[in-house]
């Protein structure tokens, strides 16, 4: 055992900012004789002393997790969380309902799914046997890096379809409340997007989606099933259905999702990520369906080596550059064609 104790405040350098936090309420609902609220989402604001972009960011975290995985990386450094601070933004950084300091109960949410283990976290994460992944911040052999790590994880909500309905229902309240943003998902979150779009898509500005969860209709392990395409949740598509299995056996084109046309969507991808296969056919879905989502593979852009946990891996702001150059070349103008 190290005899320095941990101070990280004394070495990192000072900075000047605005912050708070604040309570996206859920519904009341009676349970016998008594009330209680239904599912909270707690939000955490940062801006720089002076907000130079138009739009702020919500940031919105992956399965299981939280909205620290947006902050300081696993090795110490500033998350994106940070850097897009310090780029000029308002930054928003939600613990989805059910997690983190999002309290969970089963009585209001629901049963919970199964709980995150050490290995699915090496699964997921962890360099396995491509040579490519050399970014991953610890190395597999460190186990108190290892029991920080998994410490933040906890169990998703069981029925995945009301967990992204509620996520979504809070993230859509938190717009009415700030105005128009840009949302930012990874992961489990990824979903969270398009129906964050599909409620108010006059308040989305764009979407970067970090390696988001699919491919559309499938069964994620541990976590359940797609039946909407690229959600579990139902979508407002065009024409009208409240029938999955028809939507399952459409052609490309017979549905349409007129909330996502003209949205600047980008999905992210790392070249050493066995979820990167994912994203090729949600973005054909959703453009099948009239959206415009561009690919961005982080390795086109000389961002090598990267798995699924991208965005606080060593080179995690080389990670984050590409994807602030397009919503500086995209997001402002065609927002605004799209708003007017």
């Amino acid at each position: 055992m190290s005899s320095s104790p941990f101070t990280p405040w004394s070495t990192t350098p000072a900075r000047t900012t605005k912050r708070g936090h604040f309570w996206v309420p859920g519904e009341r609902i009676a349970i016998g004789e008594r009330t209680y609220q239904r599912g909270p989402m707690y939000v955490e604001w940062e801006a720089p002393e002076h907000v130079t972009r138009r739009w702020p960011i919500v940031l919105m975290h992956g399965g299981g997790f939280q909205g620290t995985e947006w902050f300081d990386t696993p090795d110490g450094r500033p998350g994106w969380a940070q850097r897009l601070v310090e780029a000029g933004y308002a930054v928003l950084v939600v613990d989805r309902p059910g997690h983190g300091r999002s309290p969970y109960h089963v009585d209001t949410i629901g049963p919970m799914g199964p709980p995150f283990s050490y290995e699915g976290g090496r699964q997921i994460y962890f360099p396995g046997d491509d040579a490519r992944h050399t970014q991953w911040p610890f190395d597999a052999a460190d186990e108190p890096a290892m029991d920080e790590f998994i410490a933040g994880y906890g169990p998703l909500p069981a029925d995945l379809e009301a967990s992204q309905t509620m996520d979504a229902d809070r993230t859509a309240a938190l717009l009415d409340r700030i105005g128009p943003a840009i949302l930012i998902t990874h992961s489990a979150s990824g979903p969270d997007g398009w129906l964050v779009a599909d409620r108010r898509p006059h308040l989305v500005k764009a979407i970067a989606a970090i390696e988001p969860m699919g491919p559309p209709f499938a069964t994620i392990p541990n976590i359940g099933p797609m039946r909407w395409g690229p959600t579990a949740a139902p979508l407002r598509f065009e024409p009208p259905t409240n029938d999955p299995d028809v939507l399952r056996r459409a052609q490309p084109g017979d549905f349409r999702l007129p909330s996502l046309a003209g949205l600047p969507i980008l999905i992210v991808t790392a070249e050493a990520s066995a979820f990167a296969a994912a994203s090729p056919p949600t973005a054909a879905f959703l453009n099948a369906c009239g959206a415009s989502a561009e690919l961005l593979e982080l390795a086109d852009h000389g961002v090598h080596g990267n798995g699924h946990g991208l965005i606080y891996e060593k080179n995690s702001d080389e990670a984050l550059a590409p994807v602030l150059d397009w919503l500086t070349q995209h997001a402002q103008a065609t927002s605004d064609a799209r708003q007017a």
